[in-house]
């Protein structure tokens, strides 16, 4: 590994920022325009986050500033390992990719757990109970999405994110999301909630719990969780492209599928209401799951694809 290596992952992280933040603000256009409104400029989030990030900010202990700068640094480091396209990748060396599947698991707990750490030691009960929420909802649609995932493993004989592109891209093979249609409609409601999306979006529930783990954060802080925010989001929509969509061979086809995935779930969450907090882990624990095991089943014990 060189410096080059990291500057190309610092670049992915980069690009993936700009790309979710640009595409996130068009989403708000389109939702405006089905609410017949105009909605924001597109770019409004971007003026958004740098007007947060020109402003100070309270602290509540070296615990709340260190779990943001945990959080976001974990993000980033996760993102710096996501490939593109099968031949855009940051970490590669003598034909092995680095950008196994496992590596996001672990990263993205970084995270997470980074956030959990900073929203508790704010001491506002409503951030506890977000956290508390958020982390519920995680362990709720990540049984589903990792039975999913290795199956695909399995079936496919590739754990790196190159690597399962590259085995639907081949003549003959189809995407995951054709292939094993159970388990892509569980891939897709499990990055519902990866995105806290309606139903999902319980953890955040601003008429409830005042914007949940975030009450607390303004001025840089909450400049940076925004940051944070669409960064994981790009993680998260990226894995569902690469997993379940074939991935890509070009950039330009890696973006007209990143932007109809999370459209299409952005449009699905405004026309949904929220679950609460037992009805999500009750819903994941019975369909999702029931689907997962049952996709599982049908290609590990009959060897049965479409």
């Amino acid at each position: 590994m060189t410096i080059v290596n990291f500057l190309i992952g610092i670049g992915i992280a980069l690009f993936g920022f700009v790309l979710q933040t640009s595409i996130g603000g068009i989403n708000r256009k389109i939702v405006g325009r089905m609410q017949k409104r105009h909605g924001p400029r597109w770019y409004q989030e971007f003026l958004d986050i740098f007007k947060l990030l020109s402003k100070r900010a309270v602290s509540h202990g070296w615990i709340f500033d260190f779990g943001v700068i945990m959080a976001l640094g974990g993000i980033v480091g996760t993102a710096m390992f996501m490939p593109l396209t099968k031949d855009i990748l940051a970490f590669t060396n003598n034909g092995v990719n680095y950008d196994n599947f496992f590596i996001f698991v672990y990263l993205l707990a970084v995270g997470m757990l980074g956030m959990a750490m900073s929203a508790s030691g704010s001491g506002n009960p409503w951030a506890s109970i977000g956290v508390m929420r958020a982390l519920t909802t995680m362990l709720a649609y990540e049984v589903p999405f990792l039975i999913v995932v290795l199956t695909i493993i399995n079936y496919s004989g590739q754990s790196s994110l190159t690597g399962i592109m590259e085995f639907q891209q081949m003549a003959g093979n189809n995407w995951f999301l054709i292939a094993m249609p159970l388990g892509g409609i569980v891939g897709f409601i499990c990055l519902m909630g990866m995105l806290g999306k309606k139903p999902f979006e319980t953890y955040i529930a601003p008429a409830e719990i005042a914007s949940g783990p975030m009450v607390e954060y303004g001025g840089k802080q909450l400049g940076m969780l925004f940051i944070l925010h669409e960064i994981s989001v790009f993680i998260e929509v990226s894995l569902f492209v690469h997993l379940f969509l074939g991935g890509a061979a070009n950039i330009f086809e890696f973006l007209i599928k990143y932007f109809a995935v999370y459209t299409l779930a952005n449009l699905i969450s405004n026309v949904n209401g929220r679950f609460k907090i037992d009805q999500v882990v009750t819903f994941f624990y019975k369909w999702p799951l029931l689907m997962a095991v049952t996709q599982a089943v049908i290609v590990i014990y009959f060897g049965w694809v479409i």
